[in-house]
């Protein structure tokens, strides 16, 4: 099931990155289709990692909560990956600016 999760997020609204403000609508989209913002995201992982560090769990279980745990992760890359793209295309676009100016 592992694998399942590899492909797991996807970008709602193609170039979403590349939009300027209009990034602010991109969306992660986990495996089950379900949208899931960063903090949400990042919450529910630190409750994963909790419950796998108490231990008491069957095999299955944390199996499946760390499976759960890959695709919250891979979820919090996307938007902090997003979110480096915004900055670097807002300073690129800053330099380009005061290039021209000066």
């Amino acid at each position: 099931m592992a694998a399942d999760t590899t492909d797991a997020v996807t970008e709602a609204g193609a170039g979403a990155a590349d939009a300027g403000a209009g990034a602010a609508t991109t969306v992660a989209v986990t495996a089950s289709g379900a949208a899931i913002g960063y903090e949400q995201a990042r919450d529910e992982l630190i409750d994963v990692v909790r419950r796998l560090e108490a231990g008491g769990t069957t095999l299955e279980e944390s199996l499946a909560l760390w499976e759960r745990g890959e695709e919250l992760a891979k979820v919090c890359r996307h938007w902090l990956e997003g979110a480096r793209a915004r900055l670097d295309a807002s300073l690129a676009q800053e330099r380009e600016s005061s290039d021209q100016e000066g």
